[in-house]
C-alpha cells in the first residue's frame, strides 16, 4: 500500500493549525483577564515601587510658591470595554511652583446600563511624579453612573518647589497628568461617587 504524501502533510497543517488557534485563544481569554485585574495590581505595584510618575500625597497647601513656572497638560483615556466618554475641563493650566490649581475632568456613560469605572494615572516624566502633590483626587476609586448620566471629578494639585533643585528636571517646562478609565466587573457601590462624597475625596 502506497501512503499518500498529500494526506500527512495535510494532518500535520490542520494539527498545527489547531495548535495556533488554541494558543490564540488562550492568550485572549488571558487578556480579559488581565484587563480586570489590571487595576490593583497596577495600584499595588505604583505604590511599592513608585513605577510609572506616581504623585504624592498632600493633606495640605505647599509652605512657599516661587517664582519658577510649569505648564501641567491633562489627559484623559478609556479603555474601549467602558462605554463612557471621558476629557478634561480644560487641556492646560500654566501655574508657579508650590500654587495649588484645581482642575476637572468630566466623565459621561453613554450606554442605555448603569455601568462602574475605576482610574490610574501616571504623570510624565516619569521623574516629575516625585513633586506632583494631589490633594484631591479621584484615582482607585469606583465611579458608578446610570444610563446618560454624567459626573464632574475634581483634582487638586501643586506641583512641590524642591523640584526647581532637582538637576535632572532643571529645564522641564511642562508636565503631563494622564488617566485612565477600566470597567469594573464587580462593583462594590451602588450609585456613583459625587465630588461632596466621601469617594471622591483625597484617594491616592
Amino acid at each position: 500500500m502506497i501512503s499518500d504524501p498529500n494526506g500527512t502533510d495535510t494532518h500535520r497543517r490542520d494539527a498545527s493549525n489547531r495548535k495556533v488557534a488554541f494558543v490564540c485563544a488562550s492568550i485572549f481569554f488571558a487578556m480579559v483577564g488581565a484587563s480586570y485585574a489590571a487595576v490593583p495590581l497596577y495600584e499595588l505595584f505604583c505604590q511599592v515601587t513608585g513605577f510609572a510618575g506616581t504623585t504624592q500625597r498632600a493633606e495640605s497647601e505647599s509652605g512657599s510658591v516661587i517664582d519658577r513656572k510649569i505648564t501641567v497638560r491633562f489627559d484623559g483615556n478609556i479603555n474601549g470595554a467602558l462605554p463612557w466618554s471621558f476629557k478634561p475641563q480644560q487641556r492646560s493650566v500654566t501655574l508657579r511652583m508650590g500654587e495649588t490649581m484645581q482642575v476637572a475632568y468630566e466623565a459621561h456613560n453613554t450606554s442605555s446600563d448603569v455601568t462602574t469605572g475605576t482610574s490610574v494615572f501616571n504623570v510624565t516624566p516619569f521623574e516629575a511624579g516625585a513633586y506632583f502633590n494631589k490633594m484631591q483626587c479621584f484615582c482607585f476609586t469606583e465611579q458608578a453612573l446610570a444610563a446618560g448620566e454624567g459626573v464632574e471629578m475634581p483634582v487638586v494639585f501643586f506641583v512641590d518647589p524642591a523640584m526647581d533643585e532637582d538637576p535632572d528636571l532643571k529645564h522641564v517646562k511642562e508636565i503631563t497628568l494622564s488617566y485612565t478609565f477600566y470597567p469594573v466587573q464587580h462593583p462594590v457601590k451602588p450609585v456613583a461617587a459625587r465630588p461632596a462624597d466621601p469617594a471622591a475625596e483625597s484617594n491616592l
